[in-house]
């Protein structure tokens, strides 16, 4: 399974477990859904009191396919259905009255029609909303790694930016290409990477070997 928890405030430790209604049978999950409810929602002993978690759950529907037949969500165009070009991420806090979110923290939007606000508005930007265009990881840009399911720098700085601060800690457990460890150093914030995938390994260490000299991990 290659869908990556973007962004964790975490400590070291880890315990999942599954919660499933009573009416389900956990061996009716298809295999892949049930690693992903398990290594994916329970994050209560590795997240401080003030701690959130991020999901992309851009392939879940394609963990879906064992209960109803093939989604059909892909990219690309069709003629036959709405082309799927968007992720989901689905955002989780342990505390609803504690958790950390630093709007000012953000970097802020352009309006899309800055006549109709002041211009100090407009000099200022909008903060972004709950949905957020961004473009894939460029061909040809210095970020790219190679990795097939780079996640965008842009997007993982935003949620860093939001809901940590500086010095906190931040944990991806499929770290894949490394990007929230590259975006966590140049945030001033500290990390933990993980994956058991050799090639994500070697390419998280690659791009991240600056980092590791890091007085700040």
């Amino acid at each position: 399974v290659s869908i990556e928890a973007c962004v964790a405030l975490a400590e070291v430790g880890l315990q999942v477990h599954a919660r499933l209604e009573p009416r389900h049978r956990l061996a009716d999950v298809p295999a892949a859904l049930r690693e992903f409810l398990q290594l994916r929602f329970d994050l209560q002993r590795v997240l401080v009191p003030r701690g959130g978690v991020g999901v992309d759950f851009g392939e879940v529907p394609g963990l879906l396919d064992g209960i109803g037949g093939k989604s059909g969500q892909c990219g690309g165009k069709s003629k036959r259905r709405w082309p799927a070009k968007h992720d989901t991420i689905l955002v989780y806090v342990k505390d609803r009255t504690r958790y950390h979110f630093d709007s000012d923290a953000v970097e802020r939007e352009p309006y899309m029609a800055p006549g109709l606000v002041t211009p100090e508005k407009a000099a200022r930007g909008k903060l972004p909303t709950d949905v957020w265009w961004h473009t894939i990881v460029p061909t040809n840009g210095r970020e790219r790694t190679g990795y097939p399911s780079q996640k965008p720098e842009g997007i993982v700085r935003r949620m860093v930016a939001a809901s940590s601060a500086p010095g906190d800690w931040c944990l991806d457990f499929f770290a894949g290409s490394g990007t929230l460890g590259a975006v966590a150093t140049a945030a001033g914030r500290r990390f933990v990477c993980v994956d058991r995938n050799p090639e994500a390994i070697a390419i998280a260490t690659s791009r991240l070997d600056p980092a590791w000299a890091n007085p700040a991990r």
